[in-house]
C-alpha cells in the first residue's frame, strides 16, 4: 500500500455550525463544502489547508458511528485519511498483510470519493480511513 498523501483528517464535533465558525476563525479559511452522507449518519464540512483537507463530521443521529463516538470519548479526532490509488486492491493488499478491514470493498463517502477503513487495532488505535477519488461521470 502507498498513499501519496493525506487526504484530510476526520474530527467529530457536537455542532456542526458552530465549529465551522470555530474552525473559519483559527485556519483563517472559509469552509467551502457541507454535505450530508445519509448511510454514514452525517453531516460534514471541509476545510482546505494545502493540499490537506480538515472534514469536520457531526452526526445526524445518535445511534451513527460518530454518535456513539462522541458518547463514548467525546469531541476530538476521529480518524486520518490517507489517498490511495486503486482501492479495491489496496484493500485486498491489506488483507493479504494482515491488516484487519472494517470495509473490504470501497464505498462513497463525502464529496464524491470512494472510501474504506482499517481498524484501528491495525494501526496502533488510530482509524484509518484510504480515499480514492471516483471516477468521473462523463
Amino acid at each position: 500500500m502507498t498513499a501519496s498523501h493525506i487526504e484530510h483528517i476526520g474530527i467529530a464535533v457536537k455542532n456542526l455550525r458552530e465549529s465551522i465558525q470555530i474552525y473559519e476563525r483559527i485556519l483563517g479559511v472559509p469552509c467551502y463544502n457541507i454535505e450530508e452522507v445519509r448511510d454514514q449518519k452525517i453531516r460534514t464540512a471541509f476545510f482546505k489547508i494545502g493540499q490537506t483537507k480538515i472534514e469536520l463530521l457531526e452526526s445526524t443521529d445518535p445511534a451513527g458511528p460518530i454518535g456513539k463516538f462522541i458518547e463514548k470519548k467525546g469531541e476530538g479526532v476521529h480518524h486520518i485519511a490517507l489517498a490511495v490509488q486503486n482501492l479495491a486492491e489496496t484493500l485486498k493488499e491489506a488483507d493479504r498483510n494482515g491488516i484487519q478491514l472494517i470495509d473490504r470493498q470501497p464505498r462513497r463517502g463525502a464529496e464524491d470519493l470512494n472510501i474504506a477503513f482499517l481498524h484501528p487495532k491495525s494501526a496502533s488505535g488510530v482509524l484509518l480511513e484510504l480515499c480514492e477519488e471516483a471516477p468521473r461521470k462523463l
